[in-house]
């Protein structure tokens, strides 16, 4: 069993596209029309454009999802997470393009993390592993 496809809920397809392309840095892998204004987007690592997909989903006007999103935003927990290889390094370069962090780089041990605010109503984290 693999890991190939994960989502992320988003409210505008091309607000999100051009966060997760222009800002974070992705690279749009698939766009899809599927009829009705509906479309598939998939962004994926320029690292890796044969991994892991991120499904931009809209489905953040659903009950359910606007209900978890709006929980998890108040209570500052992460939609999602992605590794970086200097968390340091890539909060300042987010910072520098207008990215709002709801928590600085702080060491936990294990890993040092950030989180932002990815303008489609879900809370980010960045991490690296700290040492071996």
């Amino acid at each position: 069993m693999k890991i190939k496809l994960t989502s992320v809920s988003i409210d505008d397809y091309d607000k999100a596209l051009v966060f997760y392309t222009d800002t974070l840095g992705f690279v749009k892998k698939h766009d899809i029309p599927l009829g009705d204004g509906a479309r598939w987007i998939t962004v994926v690592s320029p690292d890796e454009q044969n991994g892991t997909e991120l499904l931009l989903e809209p489905n953040a006007s659903y009950p359910a999802m606007k209900a978890l999103k709006e929980s998890l935003v108040q209570d500052g927990i992460p939609f999602t997470a992605f590794v970086v290889d200097d968390v340091q390094k890539e909060y300042a370069r987010l910072k520098a393009l207008g990215v709002e962090f709801t928590m600085e780089p702080t060491n936990m041990g294990m890993f040092t993390m950030a989180i932002f605010d990815d303008t489609c109503g879900n809370l980010i984290e960045i991490y690296q592993m700290n040492g071996g």
